[in-house]
């Protein structure tokens, strides 16, 4: 064994779901060794033709305690992993580093009683995870879940967010969780309009979830498009609201991997 093959298990390819020609889910087997906190991603990897192994960094979107691993992707257009990701089936070899990276977990914060998760894109994948995970719902009074995407078509995910306060191990908790999908490029029917970053220097974010971004009890978690959480972030500053560091407590936790 290489010391590269000894970073790295080799997974099976349960599942592909196609939600859109850019947009689609997987599911893997999971090492039984193979632990994460919520909120952490995992490098995967696909073999080239060549022979060669191709890396890039994924959110896992599955619980910590769950016996597979789910993901989000985007299809790249030419790009050299997406271009050989998309065209793996059930069955297929996934390979996928032992250990777990990333800080966006909760444990970035100290206490605080609101929690806001700001999401583009495939940046809702380590949110879902987030939220299936029993701690958050203990650990907050409430949980606003800001999902934005260019169309309608693209809000992935819509039938396990609604589930997700039904479940029975959360005791009734699960009403703590107000949803507020984005559509940026056409009107949707019960979808805010515009760039997250508009809604919040209008007012319009904070009115519909009915609860005020302030620094006392405000715990805000940034994931996507990097534009957005740079731009997001600037905002977000200018209200006391900043980046939780190790050596200085904050309100704003990001994720940045591509």
């Amino acid at each position: 064994m290489t010391v590269s093959e000894e970073k790295f298990t080799r997974q099976r390819l349960l599942e592909v779901q196609t939600l859109t020609p850019t947009l689609f889910t997987l599911r893997t087997t999971r090492d039984p060794g193979f632990r994460f906190t919520a909120g952490q991603f995992a490098r995967l990897g696909v073999r080239k033709p060549s022979g060669s192994i191709v890396w890039r960094a994924y959110s896992m979107v599955s619980a910590p305690h769950d016996e597979f691993l789910d993901f989000f992707s985007i299809v790249v257009p030419d790009g050299e992993f997406t271009s050989e990701l998309s065209r793996l089936e059930p069955g297929d070899e996934l390979l996928i580093d032992k250990q777990a990276f990333g800080f966006l977990t909760l444990d970035r914060f100290p206490d605080g009683r609101d929690l806001w998760l700001l999401a583009t894109g495939t940046g809702l994948a380590p949110f879902l995870s987030i939220l299936q995970d029993f701690d958050v719902w203990q650990r907050f009074e409430r949980i606003v879940l800001v999902y934005s995407a260019r169309s309608g078509s693209e809000l992935a995910y819509q039938q396990l967010i609604r589930e997700l306060p039904e479940r029975e191990y959360l005791e009734g908790l699960g009403s703590k969780l107000t949803y507020l999908p984005v559509v940026t490029r056409e009107r949707v029917t019960g979808a805010l309009s515009g760039r997250i970053t508009t809604l919040i220097e209008s007012g319009e974010l904070e009115r519909a979830a009915d609860l005020k971004l302030t620094p006392e009890h405000s715990r805000i978690m940034l994931c996507g498009n990097p534009q957005m959480i740079e731009d997001t972030r600037a905002l977000l500053k200018t209200r006391d609201l900043n980046l939780a560091l190790t050596r200085r407590p904050g309100q704003v936790a990001v994720e940045n991997y591509w």
